[in-house]
């Protein structure tokens, strides 16, 4: 029963955490499309109070006229939107659904003892540690060299050094399904405590500012801009973390530390072409199209490598034996061996049960996918299934997969 409401628990705030993100995200790219694409103001009223920029847009059957204002407006308006629940309630409902499924059960989906033997509640530790840790190192970083000469490059190395350095060490010392995660987690955590941190304070101190008649310190949104581009560029890496969660090529991988940067750098690497291509337009910038090109062959050379090795030719006098049909109790052993711990007469994780024929039969399907296929169960192959009997499986369900 338990496993049944932590289904529903997952389900619930995994939809609800990709709702926040969508909002979140996309109000991010929104942003930076609008500070890329401002054009100097042509109306001299509008220069005369300040505006730095203007768009003209149409959408959705309207015109829409958005301006930016030089430091501040000369008057604060009656009602003024924030941006902040959009980062606060993806990084809440993210944090709860890695509890829920990584967290609950640390020792089924956290650890891998072929890595690192320990305690669920050390790797517990361990994982929150990384979250709060990265992001006071990253803010160090951001607070000592982004105010100096060549800053933004100086934070730039810094930064990726980091992250490799954190992705490493996640990878050796939890399940590499968790460990990409853990890493997307941490450096979502970090864009959540800029938004938290930074740019929210920073504009309350800018709106203090105004309403005291007092002069706005520019300060407060070069650092909160500073920061929100820093989340522009962790977008794509991020949400590639969590989606790889989905596809064991990539984190199962003896080199899995590797597979991660590669692609997090390719998708910085492409979010950078992105944000100068607005800018391109309007000759501001020079043509980002390297960028994108860098991305998509850092990209290209990963699915090359990752690629699966030739299987090797079989005999002419060993394919009748390797065609042979596997019989139902060839499999039941491999089953009651490797799978009945999680999914027998005692514990049906995720409600599959696999000891009956019957309900063998029910969920063959679901067996050849994850056993044969996908190689994502066992989880972190913690009951140590071998290759043959993974092939054995495969020979079984595309034979029929008969259970009399």
């Amino acid at each position: 029963m338990e496993s049944y409401f932590l289904d529903w628990a997952n389900l619930l705030l995994r939809w609800v955490h990709v709702i926040t993100a969508i909002a979140w995200v996309g109000s991010s790219f929104y942003f930076v499309f609008l500070d890329s694409s401002l054009t100097p103001p042509v109306d001299e009223d509008l220069k005369k109070q300040g505006v730095s920029g203007e768009l003209w847009a149409v959408h959705g059957g309207g015109f829409y006229h958005p301006v930016k204002f030089n430091v501040s407006p000369p008057k604060l308006p009656g009602h003024l939107h924030w941006f902040y629940w959009e980062s606060y309630s993806t990084w809440l409902s993210g944090f709860a659904l890695f509890t829920v499924s990584y967290l609950w059960s640390a020792s089924t989906y956290l650890i891998d003892k072929s890595l690192m033997d320990w305690s669920p509640g050390a790797a517990i530790g361990v994982a929150v540690s990384f979250l709060v840790v990265f992001w006071m190192l990253y803010d160090l970083i951001c607070q000592v060299f982004g105010q100096k000469k060549n800053g933004d490059a100086i934070v730039g190395a810094l930064v990726l050094g980091l992250v490799c350095i954190a992705s490493w060490l996640a990878c050796h010392w939890f399940a590499g399904r968790a460990a990409f995660l853990l890493v997307g987690a941490m450096i979502a955590t970090a864009m959540s405590a800029n938004v938290f941190f930074w740019i929210i304070p920073g504009q309350k101190k800018v709106i203090a500012s105004i309403k005291a008649g007092q002069p706005v310190d520019p300060i407060h949104g070069q650092r909160g801009k500073q920061r929100s581009v820093h989340n522009t560029y962790f977008t794509l890496p991020v949400l590639f973390a969590m989606l790889s969660n989905h596809y064991s090529f990539t984190y199962s991988h003896p080199q899995n530390w590797l597979v991660l940067i590669l692609m997090m750098f390719a998708g910085a690497a492409i979010r950078q072409f992105f944000v100068m291509r607005h800018g391109y337009k309007l000759g501001r910038n020079p043509h980002p199209l390297p960028y994108a090109l860098v991305g998509v062959a850092v990209i290209v050379g990963v699915i090359v490598w990752l690629r699966p090795a030739p299987q090797p030719a079989v005999a002419a006098a060993a394919q009748p034996a390797a065609a042979a049909p596997v019989a139902y109790a060839d499999v039941q052993k491999v089953l009651e061996q490797r799978c009945y711990m999680c999914h027998g007469a005692q514990v049906q994780m995720k409600n599959v049960r696999l000891d009956t024929p019957a309900a063998l039969r029910q969920h063959a399907q679901a067996v050849y996918q994850q056993a044969v296929v996908t190689k994502v169960m066992p989880m972190n192959n913690s009951t140590g299934i071998t290759d043959a009997e993974r092939a054995l499986i495969g020979r079984w369900f595309q034979a029929g997969a008969r259970v009399e």
